[in-house]
């Protein structure tokens, strides 16, 4: 896996789609800067992509609950 490439939850494990959501969503600690914390409501991306995840929902679908 690349970290451009989203692993799908039918070709991956749950510990490789954490990694992209850690890589891909990465606190970088100033707010103003980065705006995750208003994508995701205030929650941390692994909460709020806990969904895609554990294999629940593709990661397009769980981010449109964020629009």
């Amino acid at each position: 896996m690349t970290y451009g490439s989203r692993p799908s939850i039918s070709s991956s494990t749950a510990e490789e789609r954490r990694a992209y959501v850690q890589k891909k969503y990465a606190c970088i600690a100033d707010c103003d800067a980065c705006g995750l914390c208003k994508l995701f409501r205030h929650m941390d991306p692994e909460t709020a992509l806990a969904d895609y995840i554990d294999g629940h929902a593709e990661l397009p679908q769980v981010l449109m609950r964020y629009r």
